[in-house]
């Protein structure tokens, strides 16, 4: 199992268990929704990538860019740590890791 993988499974199940919370508290049905779906979609990449197709990694890195561009726009509006600030001090490490996996084949 690579780092992409781990990554992308991990920021997914983050994703999930944060749309579900933002549901249980502020009965967003938004957040259920997007942090259901952007969660199944980091997990399904990760499995397609173990199962040898590459382009899983790509899926996991726009839906990361998505959830990013998202928060850091809830961010700007609250300025508040949680939910946005915890997702993006997690994600964008995450998408690092996802960007230099995708592009270390293209360096040999």
């Amino acid at each position: 199992m690579t780092l992409g993988v781990i990554v992308a499974i991990a920021y997914g199940i983050l994703a999930i268990v944060g749309g579900i919370i933002g549901y249980m508290q502020a009965q967003s049905k938004v957040s259920l929704f997007a942090g259901c779906g952007c969660g199944i979609l980091l997990v399904g990449s990760a499995i397609l990538q173990m199962q040898g197709q590459p382009w899983g990694l790509a899926v996991a890195s726009g839906v990361t860019v998505v959830l990013l561009l998202a928060f850091v726009m809830r961010w700007l509006k609250t300025r508040k740590f949680m939910p946005a600030g915890l997702m993006l001090l997690l994600g964008i490490p995450a998408l690092g890791v996802m960007v230099s996996q995708l592009l270390s084949p293209l360096a040999h």
